[in-house]
């Protein structure tokens, strides 16, 4: 087994396991509303849960995604352009990241430290 054969293949698992987490993600996050509503949780209070359970495991999945792309690249004699296109994926996919973990966590990622202290503050 040669090289490239390993590295494509190791690509190729992580971008199936990053598939993975988002199937198995949303399947959970739905099972886990419709427990939610059937306890008698409010619907919204159990949607607004919803969103973040499935930000979650996009989240992750587009974490593994980038991990599969630039494991890719490895096995390429990148020019430019594939450069390009490689910067291209995983910038915007780095901005979806920022943009769900805003919305599923109501700050930005360098803001946990300072919204964990005004949540200790606001408890005691």
């Amino acid at each position: 087994m040669g090289y490239e054969h390993f590295v494509a293949g190791a690509a190729r698992v992580v971008e199936f396991v990053g598939v993975a987490v988002l199937l198995v993600g949303a399947l959970l996050a739905a099972g886990v509303f419709a427990r939610r509503l059937r306890r008698g949780g409010a619907f919204p209070a159990a949607y607004d849960a919803l969103r973040a359970d499935l930000g979650r495991a996009i989240l992750l999945a587009l974490e593994l995604l980038v991990i599969a792309d630039i494991i890719g690249t490895l096995i390429l004699e990148p020019t430019l352009s594939d450069l390009a296109v490689l910067a291209a994926i995983v910038g915007i996919r780095t901005f979806l990241s920022f943009a769900l973990e805003l919305d599923v966590s109501g700050h930005w990622p360098w803001q946990r430290a300072q919204a964990a202290a005004r949540h200790e503050g606001s408890e005691g």
